[in-house]
């Protein structure tokens, strides 16, 4: 059983992998197209009436955050897209990692300042910081997927951690020659 253990372990698991797989991608991905759904929505109807309410100043940030709000709401509707076509084989992971398919994920706050968000409608702030939140989250697992030498950086390559550990326990609890009753 011992040799078991120690056999060389070609590639670690890719928890990136195993989660866009997993009913959590699912819920992520249902998540994402409904924020998407909700943004447009919104922007189409009550915010129009929202922006026409500010002034100068606020019109601006309003056009300049809801500018961004799509950006950021596309760019993670794409990543999200592009997964679930991989997820269901219409697409490789090499193919959706190729240049032609990649998406650029950028990260982006508010480039509003403090008090001039403060002043924008409240639909607006939530939506925003929703899509923020969650371009966190799939940036990370961008990460896991992308990058995988992220996951084996903790450990030398080829060593069983598993394996390890079992030793241990098995010298632990296997009784040495000088060991007296």
């Amino acid at each position: 059983m011992e040799a078991l253990f120690h056999q060389a372990v070609a590639q670690p698991i890719s928890f990136g992998a195993k989660l866009m797989s997993s009913a959590q991608f699912k819920s992520l991905f249902q998540e994402g197209m409904d924020l998407v759904a909700e943004a447009a929505a919104y922007l189409d109807g009550e915010g129009r009436d929202d922006s026409k309410r500010l002034n100068r100043a606020g019109a601006l940030a309003y056009s300049v955050e809801s500018m961004r709000l799509t950006t950021r709401l596309l760019q993670l509707a794409s990543w999200l897209l592009l997964q679930r076509a991989v997820n269901e084989g219409e697409l490789t992971a090499e193919e959706a990692s190729s240049d032609k398919h990649k998406i650029q994920l950028t990260p982006q706050d508010a480039a509003t300042n403090e008090d001039q968000y403060r002043s924008l409608p409240l639909r607006l702030c939530e939506l925003i910081d929703h899509s923020v939140r969650l371009q966190t989250r799939v940036l990370h697992l961008d990460d896991l997927i992308h990058r995988p030498e992220t996951q084996a950086q903790w450990r030398a390559p080829g060593l069983n951690p598993v394996a390890e550990s079992l030793a241990v326990l098995q010298a632990a609890l296997t009784p040495s020659a000088d060991t007296t009753l």
